[in-house]
């Protein structure tokens, strides 16, 4: 094969828990009679709530076909390529195993959102059944060299609230604010998805929604803007080239001496630009992009509506009207819109099939 795939999951594959139908038959498609792959492929997630092999787990008894971790990518595996903030101590943000995920991902030093709280209880004062009933005293060191947001947390009013007391303390959340430290300490970013779908008949919020809440407070609160050392999940230029290496690793342990020409993203749109001012130091451990096209091809069943109008000109996305994605993304109609647009995931693989001139 001279193509691989980059499969979404949430949408194309399940719709919260439960399976699209297609998917299975789809998958049959795709794998030989001992359950090896016929042609590269990656299943490419926003989400960040689990380690890669839950996730490879999960999609092996959803779909039928063995998988192992080394097909997935998470919004947050890109991190293993940040090196230089892995020995300094992370606040992380968000659900599932936190601490288990940053250290698989090379962070020595995490601290969770409630642990902080735990140690600095007079700083989450929203709730007032979890304020504490008595002054508690006591030092507790700690300096928050960066910030980490693996994904949308449970408590919005504690993550918010304590991130920004980590940003505008330069790290010593329990201090008064100094709003001349600017720019503030690192953040990264996974998943910037505003919405994604699932049983509901309507889409839900997402990792998206809730930076949104962080990036208006911080800015309400300093008159700045909240600025990302890097933004990585789709749509980043960033994720996309680090699936193509995963793909690329797959054919190395295969017979496939065919460099692999287009990627197909299944359920995803093209990589959109970032701000210059973004942190690029990863490209360096990243072999320069290889193949010539990566082509979406999005299906129904998700979040995508094919009968929603894409503005022609950028100026008139303002209203957020169509363009939902992360306001340090550049818009362009041309990457929003679809290679094509099939019914389901089966359908995609036909089609692709049908492209290449593939005959398993």
């Amino acid at each position: 094969p001279s193509f691989g795939f980059l499969f979404d999951i949430d949408g194309v594959l399940v719709r919260g828990k439960t399976p699209i139908p297609a998917a299975r038959t789809a998958f049959q498609k795709l794998v030989n009679s001992q359950g090896q792959f016929l042609v590269p492929v990656v299943f490419v997630t926003n989400a960040g709530n689990c380690l890669r092999q839950k996730k490879a787990d999960q999609l092996s008894h959803l779909l039928g076909v063995p998988i192992s971790q080394d097909q997935v990518m998470m919004s947050h595996s890109p991190l293993r390529m940040f090196k230089r903030y892995h020995e300094k101590c992370v606040l992380v943000s968000g659900q599932g195993p936190l601490l288990d995920i940053a250290q698989d991902l090379g962070f020595c030093q995490p601290i969770t959102i409630e642990t902080l709280r735990e140690k600095h209880p007079l700083l989450d004062a929203v709730d007032h059944d979890r304020r504490p009933n008595v002054l508690v005293s006591g030092y507790f060191c700690f300096k928050a060299l960066s910030v980490v947001l693996f994904g949308e947390p449970v408590r919005w009013e504690t993550s918010l609230q304590l991130i920004i007391d980590v940003l505008l303390t330069s790290g010593y959340p329990g201090n008064p604010y100094h709003h001349e430290n600017y720019p503030h300490i690192p953040v990264l970013a996974c998943n910037m998805d505003l919405m994604w779908v699932a049983e509901a008949q309507s889409p839900r919020f997402g990792h998206g929604t809730f930076m949104v809440c962080l990036e208006n407070i911080y800015k309400k609160i300093t008159g700045k803007e909240l600025k990302y050392e890097a933004l990585m999940g789709k749509p980043s230029r960033l994720t996309y080239q680090y699936a193509e290496q995963l793909l690329r690793a797959q054919a190395l342990h295969r017979p496939w001496h065919q460099p692999i020409h287009t990627l197909y993203a299944v359920g995803g749109s093209a990589a959109l630009s970032q701000d210059d001012d973004m942190d690029h130091g990863w490209e360096n451990q990243l072999a320069p992009a290889a193949a010539a096209h990566c082509r979406s091809v999005l299906v129904c069943t998700g979040v995508y509506n094919p009968h929603t109008e894409v503005p022609l000109e950028t100026r008139d996305s303002i209203t957020e009207a169509v363009f939902h994605g992360h306001r340090d993304f550049r818009f362009d109609p041309g990457l929003v819109e679809p290679d094509h647009i099939v019914s389901d995931v089966d359908a995609a693989v036909d089609l692709v099939f049908q492209l290449e001139n593939f005959a398993p």
